[in-house]
């Protein structure tokens, strides 16, 4: 059997990684370099968590993507993930992460609440007067993606994979297993994976009724220095509550202190202003006051630009056509199941089962 996978983030290429293990003949083709900066997988960090608000399916998952990125280490003879717990700040009823809060009780999962001045005395970056309530716990951490994507690729060349970087596909044909590059040239396979990301619908425009790409931004701050003691003992925050739709992932061993805000995407193709705006980086901080005092004494280190391909429901995609699979993460939060994601498709593939694998990872049970 060989194996056509399109887009190396790390969809692609933990499925490369999986199908390999199993002696299956891949060739992967990647767009750009890998790691890929533009691709959603080529940032520095990204988080993995518990917590998953009303999405039971992904939070009984966890165990399975934990297990999964265990097997990656041993492989990759390194531990890419640093365990920081993970925190919710709650602004008002209903918010982020009162959701996420909410979601955990009904898990079973332990935790632990803060009033808002244990908050801050714990955490002195927050504002007390703004939070309803803090909750911490001690699982979850963040994936240091580039570090993942670039061990990926030499473990996979090592292996025997053909891995082709700058190498742009035109079109896909599924009745033939077939995929056309932007040089003219076509390969074939038994059958082929696109993992493309945000450029999935390039390939597939029909889908759009299913997927929507969205472009958005992070933001890397330094923080006032009588704080920086504080944010690099800090735990993920997964949502810092109130309207932000927001996440912070604290400054790790070759990382940067970084924010992310859901209410800052926008509808856009995935090259669309790539380059970050004029003072993107102050207003993506912004928006985090409240719950963090003192916001506007932050000083933006750098600005990285997004692409993401989102869901209605925010579940991932899985489409099969004759000899081909349609996969997309569910909006923005699928690293944390990269390695998992890979096996299943493996699984699936390799088995004639990728019903099974569409199941699984759309997590609806």
């Amino acid at each position: 059997m060989n194996i056509l996978i399109v887009g190396a983030g790390i969809s692609g290429l933990s499925t490369a990684w999986a199908l390999t293990k199993r002696g299956v003949s891949v060739t992967l083709l990647e767009q750009g370099p890998i790691p890929n900066p533009l691709s959603a997988s080529g940032d520095q960090h990204r988080i993995i968590r518990r917590a998953y608000g009303g999405q039971g399916g992904y939070q009984r998952r966890i165990d399975d993507a934990y297990a999964a990125w265990d097997e990656m280490w041993l492989d990759l003879d390194a531990k890419h993930l640093i365990e920081t717990g993970f925190m919710l700040l709650s602004q008002e009823p209903g918010d982020g992460g009162d959701v996420y809060r909410q979601g955990l009780i009904d898990g079973g999962y332990p935790f632990e609440d803060l009033s808002p001045e244990e908050t801050a005395e714990r955490f002195p970056f927050v504002d007390p007067t703004t939070i309803r309530f803090g909750a911490v716990s001690a699982e979850g951490g963040v994936l240091l993606c580039q570090k993942i994507a670039a061990d990926l690729r030499d473990w996979l060349r090592a292996a025997g994979a053909d891995l082709r970087e700058n190498t742009e596909v035109h079109a896909v044909d599924t009745e033939a297993g077939s995929v056309t590059l932007s040089d003219g040239n076509v390969l074939a396979a038994d059958h082929i994976i696109v993992t493309a990301g945000a450029w999935t619908l390039r390939l597939f425009p029909k889908l759009a009724a299913k997927l929507t790409t969205y472009r958005t931004a992070v933001v890397y701050l330094t923080p006032p220095d009588d704080l920086v003691q504080a944010w690099s003992k800090a735990p993920t925050i997964l949502d810092p509550g109130g309207p932000i739709d927001g996440y912070v992932l604290p400054p790790v061993p070759g990382t940067g202190l970084k924010f992310g805000a859901g209410i800052h995407k926008y509808k856009a193709g995935p090259d669309q202003d790539r380059v970050a705006l004029a003072g993107e980086g102050e207003i993506l901080r912004n928006h985090f006051s409240p719950p963090f005092a003192r916001i506007e004494e932050y000083r933006v280190d750098d600005v990285v630009t997004c692409a993401y391909t989102f869901t209605a429901d925010e579940h991932f995609f899985v489409a099969s056509q004759d000899r081909a699979t349609v996969v997309s993460a569910c909006s923005g939060h699928g690293y944390k199941f990269g390695a998992v994601v890979g096996q299943k498709l493996a699984e699936g593939v390799t088995e004639g089962n990728l019903e099974s694998a569409r199941e699984w990872l759309e997590a609806r049970d």
